[in-house]
């Protein structure tokens, strides 16, 4: 694929930013975890709010046309089962479009965005009535191209998940897709549950980027921070978690999932990375510049030294503070002639030498090293 220089940025209809150059935006993946409650539901939504969270993304189907006849009757049993068939286990999980309807209401007061991936045409009916500002394209959901054309007639923004695909299926999800538009985020993602971090596979982020030219985020199913902390340092645009209330739940994804406290310190990490990859260039700031003065070393005579002294290397030494001529500058110095006499411990300042050192740009050579420009007398 021809990719673009520059990846898009994303404006969703709320007025909030997904791409280069803006925060990463976290999403807090509910997902199922509600347990099929109302008032579960509303508790993690608030509790995704406490923790920092941009938004809430729940999980829709209809259990008719997710499933078979065949395979809603088959038994499921099990730690993990809401009910004695696959089918009823599935509905036991859903919430209603009105249900729904409330969690939005619920997270958009609480200044968060309220998406959802729909697993079958009618999911995506009631996601559209809703008026969604956000779709989700599940890893499951990667293949199917009649659902992909769906979503992409709706204009609507879309993440899509790219785990357990080939590259060409993700080729064949993103043309869907942007035969419409290129409002798409793509997520990097390992679709075990729990992921070991040795099937991460962070670098990939990068070659997504490279391939398609979208923004570039990461879905985590580990169990720990790191890996979702790191994808932010290697330009995430979205980190996506599964979330709950308490992981020792039956249900299969709480086993991946961060609970309130772990999301807040998650989105405080992510945070800091951000504020940490702010400046691009190498530079001294005005905390480092004094800290160099008190740490770092002057010019000092090695003893008492008469007027006319020749330089040579014993007559000097380097000590603390940092406010005198540099170190750097040794060369210089030695051979030079002293026009003053200079005390044991005295800093050797430019007005004291016979011949002029060069000392930078309306400072020492410090500049570029970050010691600072010289202080004292005959300082240039």
């Amino acid at each position: 694929m021809n990719a673009p220089a520059t990846p898009p940025v994303i404006t969703l209809a709320s007025g909030r930013r997904i791409g280069p150059g803006c925060p990463c935006f976290v999403v807090a993946e509910v997902g199922n975890n509600h347990q099929g409650d109302m008032e579960t539901g509303r508790r993690m939504v608030r509790e995704a709010a406490r923790a920092g969270a941009d938004a809430v993304k729940f999980q829709k189907r209809e259990t008719a046309a997710l499933l078979t006849t065949e395979g809603a009757r088959a038994a499921y049993s099990g730690p993990n089962s809401f009910g004695a068939t696959y089918g009823e286990h599935r509905d036991a999980l859903e919430l209603s479009a009105d249900q729904f309807a409330e969690l939005k209401q619920l997270a958009e007061s609480l200044g968060m965005v309220f998406f959802a991936s729909a697993w079958d045409a009618p999911s995506l009916g009631v996601l559209a009535g809703l008026k969604v500002e956000l779709l989700k394209v599940c890893s499951a959901e990667v293949v199917n191209v009649p659902m992909l054309r769906r979503m992409a007639a709706l204009g609507l923004p879309v993440v899509l998940s790219t785990g357990m695909s080939t590259l060409a299926q993700v080729d064949r999800a993103v043309a869907e897709l942007s035969a419409r538009h290129r409002d798409i985020v793509l997520l990097h993602c390992n679709s075990s549950y729990p992921c070991d971090e040795t099937d991460i596979a962070l670098p990939v982020m990068d070659e997504l980027a490279r391939r398609y030219g979208l923004p570039v985020g990461y879905s985590g199913h580990e169990r720990g921070l790191g890996p979702s902390v790191a994808a932010v340092a290697r330009g995430a645009c979205m980190i996506e978690r599964h979330f709950t209330l308490d992981r020792t739940q039956r249900g299969t994804d709480h086993q991946a999932s961060l609970e309130p406290d772990d999301l807040a310190l998650l989105v405080r990490m992510i945070r800091e990375v951000e504020r940490a990859m702010g400046v691009a260039e190498k530079r001294v700031t005005p905390t480092e510049a004094a800290m160099a003065v008190k740490l770092r070393k002057s010019l000092v005579a090695a003893r008492d030294l008469p007027a006319g002294t020749v330089l040579a290397p014993d007559d000097l030494t380097v000590k603390s503070p940092g406010d005198g001529l540099s170190p750097e500058l040794w060369d210089a110095a030695v051979g030079n002639s002293l026009t003053v006499a200079l005390p044991r411990d005295g800093q050797l300042l430019p007005a004291m030498l016979a011949m002029p050192i060069q000392t930078g740009d309306g400072g020492d050579e410090r500049d570029g090293d970050g010691s600072g420009p010289v202080s004292g007398a005959g300082a240039a």
